[in-house]
């Protein structure tokens, strides 16, 4: 009898230990994404779609991980930065989409950053120029251009 409440005893103990290494084991669970399974351009969209209900920092991280692939993303987070009037960092994501891309978009953005803040109007000028340059077709970098060109003349 002695012996059997021994064992019982050891078993219940057992059984216990059991469920508390089976219940901290569940703490210690952690998901791991080897894989991401979004490509570059579904980043990018899935951060427009972020930007458009307000979402900003969820829109700047998708533009951030599509950038290590598709270097166009420094533009959309150049064009987050214009909008948060964080000016210095629009103005680096515009010129490293300018650096990678030559896209005549971060031309513009660039020059109308520039225009707005009254700052490097002959630069401004110069960038506008080179995004007219690019896509001439484009009715608002001519604007853009237009605009730079007649605060300049109003400038002594």
């Amino acid at each position: 009898m002695e012996n059997n409440r021994f064992l019982d005893t050891y078993y219940r103990a057992l059984a216990l230990i059991g469920i508390a290494v089976v219940l901290s084991s569940c703490s210690f669970l952690k998901i791991s994404i080897l894989h991401d399974p979004l490509t570059p351009e579904e980043h990018i969209n899935l951060g427009v779609s972020y930007e458009h209900i307000g979402e900003l920092d969820a829109a700047l991280r998708e533009y951030n991980t599509a950038s290590k692939k598709l270097p166009i993303a420094y533009l959309y987070m150049g064009n987050i930065y214009f909008r948060q009037n964080t000016y210095e960092n629009a103005e680096k994501y515009y010129k490293k989409a300018i650096k990678q891309t030559q896209d005549p978009r971060a031309y513009n953005n660039l020059a109308w950053l520039y225009c707005l803040t009254d700052t490097r109007l002959q630069e401004a000028e110069n960038l506008a120029q080179k995004a007219v340059g690019l896509s001439p077709d484009s009715s608002d970098f001519k604007d853009t251009l237009h605009k730079i060109t007649e605060k300049r003349k109003q400038k002594p």
